[in-house]
């Protein structure tokens, strides 16, 4: 292309976005998801939080739904850590194993 030129997709561009999708995440029984109970700035109540998950955020979001069913409370997603209301820990140990994934207790 001549000096000056305009191009809209660039060989350079199209060949990198395939590279880091084809990046996959370690397999769901190789990550190293933590549960912990915390009540650390929530006001004195007690929250199940879910650490180290390495899937999409649609996978994530997917699970979410289905942690707060099986609990039966209510939940959130922030900033890569799934919250849980309550004490909910033996549940999602239960639930995440069952989903392929190796959960271990952190903290007390």
């Amino acid at each position: 292309m001549g000096k000056g030129g305009w191009q809209e997709f660039s060989a350079a561009a199209s060949t990198a976005r395939p590279e880091a999708a084809g990046a996959a995440a370690p397999a769901r029984a190789q990550q190293r998801v933590r549960v912990q109970r915390t009540k650390a700035g929530k006001g004195g109540k007690t929250v199940t939080a879910i650490t180290g998950l390495e899937i999409s955020d649609s996978d994530t979001r997917a699970l979410l739904k289905r942690l707060k069913a099986t609990a039966g409370s209510g939940g959130t997603l922030k900033d890569g850590v799934i919250e849980l209301q309550g004490d909910q820990l033996s549940t999602c140990l239960e639930t995440l194993t069952a989903e392929g994934f190796r959960p271990k207790q952190a903290g007390g």
